[in-house]
């Protein structure tokens, strides 16, 4: 790859489950644009993520991977270990009327249906989200005027020492799509907790939900989700739209001109574009209203001339 890799003077561990060395990420996330993992980690279970953990040497850096949906991969690719929870991560089970144990790898759609058939409502709006339980309970997924805050319990926490941890709603000290977990801290599971409900109701709640969305979201283009957060008092996608962004492109990247709000890779753009588009954006942004847009979307990895030169870049 033309860089310095830490595999070079680094053992990794012995895993049960799988390793892959300079693995592409572009496949696996939504831009479908990015460079690639120095090492790709699918633990066979919590156990297996703990013990490489906890001998994996400290300086390595440790990412969580769910479905890409929320990252810019960018184009020199992840330094360290990304970990991706597979199958052995994706079971949800119903534990009583209002209660649910969903690993961390399982995705809003399961969730939400497996809640339906068990007979318990408020967690439809899971279904909009295009993620993982490990990603909603990191950033305090939320849509449709509900959070991950409202639902969660509990959850187990791998931390990066390897340590497994059982932290509470309160832990996370929760606040707009933001959580206290460290760095390098992967939740492997999480307990939610909603209300007795009718299959049918939740069922047409979920009905009413997917609608909207494929309504107003460009749901079938590369994209990343919901670019920035929502400013106290605004609509990111406005500010964005009176900044005259509407359809600005570069490269090939665009803003959506269905929602403003996303951003997309028309064809073949480099994670460079896009993140360069959304930094244009915000600049726009801040010239016309005075607001500075903070990015909702992850960025992850180092640039691609910072990969030729060896400079490690740290993950925002």
């Amino acid at each position: 790859m033309g860089r310095a890799r830490l595999s070079d003077r680094i053992a990794l561990p012995p895993v049960r489950g799988s390793v892959k060395a300079d693995a592409p990420l572009a496949p696996l996330v939504w831009f479908k644009a990015g460079g690639a993992a120095q090492w790709l980690f699918e633990p066979k279970d919590a156990d297996d993520l703990s013990d490489f953990l906890a001998m994996l040497d400290p300086q390595v850096p440790v990412m969580a991977l769910g479905l890409g949906s929320n990252l810019i991969v960018r184009d020199g690719g992840v330094p360290g270990v990304v970990v991706r929870l597979g199958k052995p991560f994706a079971k949800v089970e119903a534990q009583d009327e209002v209660t649910l144990t969903c690993g961390g790898g399982a995705s809003g759609i399961l969730v939400s249906s497996t809640a339906r058939d068990a007979g318990i409502a408020g967690l439809e709006f899971l279904r909009s989200i295009p993620g993982t339980v490990g990603g909603f309970v990191r950033m305090n997924g939320g849509a449709y005027g509900r959070e991950t805050r409202d639902i969660l319990v509990e959850c187990e926490v791998v931390l990066r020492s390897g340590e497994q941890v059982t932290l509470l709603n309160r832990d996370l000290h929760y606040t707009y799509r933001h959580s206290n977990l460290t760095d390098g801290a992967i939740v492997v599971s999480a307990t939610f907790r909603g209300l007795p409900g009718e299959p049918a109701a939740i069922q047409a709640e979920m009905d009413r939900i997917a609608a909207a969305r494929e309504e107003s979201q460009p749901l079938r283009s590369k994209t990343g989700g919901s670019t920035f957060k929502n400013p106290d008092g605004h609509k990111a996608w406005q500010l964005v739209d009176e900044a005259g962004c509407r359809g600005l492109q570069l490269g090939g990247a665009q803003v959506s001109e269905k929602h403003t709000n996303f951003l997309l890779n028309t064809g073949n753009a480099t994670s460079s574009d896009i993140e360069a588009l959304g930094e244009e954006v915000r600049r726009r942004v801040k010239d016309r209203s005075g607001v500075e847009l903070e990015w909702e979307i992850q960025r992850v990895g180092m640039f691609a001339d910072d990969a030729k030169t060896g400079i490690v870049g740290l993950v925002k």
